[in-house]
């Protein structure tokens, strides 16, 4: 099937350009500047023609950090792969890379074919998965080098959670070294869990239970300090690091200082700690437990670090960390015990409609917005130009975004197999409209015309970025 998505201004990390974009089967065929004479030639070869007039057309949204099905605290994060997939086609992503989670005792290669069991079939857009090391010995290293053979090629691992995925310096030092021979990226959870778990059992024996504590009892600076240790664990191994979801202003400022001199640091940022607080943890009864994620929500003056960090490039990546956990009988499992909160927060659907805000408040730029959700993304973790650039060969993963369509975020509208929303109520400017996935229309004029099963296992190379 031809498409021919005319009129529109097409966004790329260079910036915007009227442009027409002929899409050919699966793949992007050709770009024309409107009203020229081949453009116009296209009209006639399209099997369907969509008018993008005053709308911006993007690269697929990828979404590198998500948790369908993941296995916490007892139960099970609230989306399938089926269900999380379709939601994040609605919010104009069309790749996600989930993670596969080895089990202390299992192998990699079981943990990697009981993640293909769960997705395969079932994904509504293009999937990859990164794989958690949570069991680190010989077996282990040797079968890093077999996950990149299988299209795996980023590990990542715990500095928090002892008992469950935590890796002593020791354990992490030695994957750094398995990674650097090989190309491999390196993926971090910096925060100190061994302190943090010494704060939650004095606030648990003290009786300060509520969910205000969760945020209370992992402070900023045990994620800065984690952070910085990671940097210099990776700095002796010539290792390359990315450091997920990171929160707070200190950490960011041991990431600057790394790429300042030239390390291959890299950290991304999720769009709950761009407009969310620990204020949300605060809310009355048992309400904050609706934003129980880790690292946890952070003071509101942390944000204006984070968008800054956006801006300059030492945050290169906004990911959402997609855990979504029901709060009746999920987050419920915590009440009396903080520490028992599952922990998680929705957001699949809404990344790039909350990035979008960020450039209608002047905090990112159309192109900057683009690059940390879509371009810099497919480079970091081996898709590109197959993924992220509107350019001839590339994968006909495209959305049609309307800048001026106004909408309210809420439960009530939205496709994640959640019962809340993290952002209730909340007013945004811009909206998706329409959204190709490989050249198949997914989301249209308001209308899921995707199917589960549409979506195929990504085999990724390695990272651009690095050598």
């Amino acid at each position: 099937m031809r498409i021919l998505i005319s009129g529109g201004t097409v966004i790329g990390p260079a910036g915007a350009a009227a442009m027409d974009v002929l899409t050919d089967g699966e793949r992007i065929a050709a770009l024309a500047a409107p009203g020229t004479e081949i453009a116009a030639s296209w009209a006639a070869q399209a099997d369907r023609v969509i008018d993008a007039a005053g709308r911006y057309v993007l690269p697929g949204g990828i979404d590198a950090h998500t948790h369908m099905e993941m296995p916490f605290g007892g139960t099970f994060s609230a989306d399938t792969f089926e269900t999380g997939t379709r939601a994040a086609a609605w919010g104009g992503t069309t790749t996600i890379i989930d993670f596969a989670v080895q089990a202390k005792g299992a192998s990699l290669l079981s943990t990697l074919d009981a993640w293909h069991a769960k997705a395969d079939g079932q994904c509504a857009v293009d999937y990859g998965f990164h794989m958690i090391v949570s069991d680190v010995n010989d077996a282990t290293l040797k079968e890093m080098d077999a996950c990149i053979g299988a299209g795996v090629n980023s590990f990542k691992m715990f500095m928090a959670y002892p008992g469950v995925f935590y890796a002593t310096d020791g354990e992490i030092l030695r994957a750094m070294q398995q990674a650097e021979q090989t190309g491999a990226l390196v993926m971090m959870h910096a925060e100190n869990g061994i302190a943090i778990d010494q704060l939650v059992a004095q606030a648990v024996a003290a009786g300060r239970t509520d969910p205000i504590q969760h945020g209370l009892t992992r402070p900023p600076e045990l994620e800065a300090e984690a952070t910085s240790r990671a940097i210099a664990l990776a700095k002796v191994t010539g290792s390359p690091l990315y450091i997920v979801h990171l929160s707070a202003a200190q950490a960011l400022d041991a990431v600057t200082a790394a790429r300042d001199t030239g390390q291959n640091v890299f950290a991304e940022t999720c769009p709950q700690y761009l407009y969310l607080s620990i204020e949300d943890l605060a809310r009355p009864g048992f309400e904050g437990a609706k934003y129980v994620a880790s690292p946890p929500l952070r003071p509101k003056e942390h944000q204006g670090s984070l968008w800054r960090g956006l801006r300059g490039n030492d945050l290169s990546v906004v990911s959402t960390d997609h855990c979504p956990f029901c709060f009746a009988e999920q987050k419920e499992l915590g009440r009396g015990d903080f520490s028992k909160i599952p922990n998680g927060i929705p957001g699949v659907e809404h990344r790039l409609d909350l990035l979008h805000q960020g450039v209608t408040a002047g905090e990112i730029s159309l192109a900057r917005w683009v690059e940390v959700a879509s371009t810099t993304p497919a480079r970091m973790f081996g898709l590109y130009p197959r993924k992220g650039t509107i350019q001839p060969g590339s994968d006909a993963d495209i959305v049609i975004y309307n800048p001026a369509a106004r909408q309210v975020l809420s439960v009530a509208t939205h496709h994640m197999n959640v019962d809340y929303s993290a952002y209730e109520g909340m007013e945004i400017t811009g909206k998706v409209e329409t959204v190709l996935s490989r050249g198949r229309i997914v989301i249209d004029a308001g209308e899921y015309h995707g199917a589960a099963g549409h979506g195929r296992f990504l085999q990724r190379e390695l990272c651009q970025y690095l050598s």
